[in-house]
């Protein structure tokens, strides 16, 4: 049953940057563009490469692996290499709290 787990507390993540979390033994990258939050997969889909420590451009993330770009308010593939997307979670903010839905 999915539900929202408490993350990491928003002044964790500064604007334009990544941070790693695992919830229910998932590794999701969140990123904070200028105080909003977004979750994915924290797994690029071409080699694994850790995505929050990606190049955050807006709201593209580049891979800092192989350079493989993707849109964290969707998942979805923007650059090769990678040809699959990865997985999108909801983000709420609670008092201080982000928290995603998984």
């Amino acid at each position: 049953m999915a539900g929202f787990l408490k993350a990491t507390k928003s002044d964790e993540i500064a604007p334009g940057q990544g941070k790693m979390v695992e919830l229910n033994g998932k590794k999701i990258a969140i990123f904070n563009v200028e105080g909003a939050f977004y979750a994915i997969d924290d797994t690029c889909t071409h080699r694994g490469g850790p995505l929050s420590q990606g190049t955050l451009d807006g709201k593209q993330v580049k891979c800092p692996w192989h350079g493989g770009v993707f849109d964290i308010t969707t998942g979805e593939v923007s650059g090769p290499p990678p040809f699959k997307g990865v997985s999108r979670y909801n983000v709420r903010i609670e008092g201080g709290d982000v928290e995603v839905e998984v």
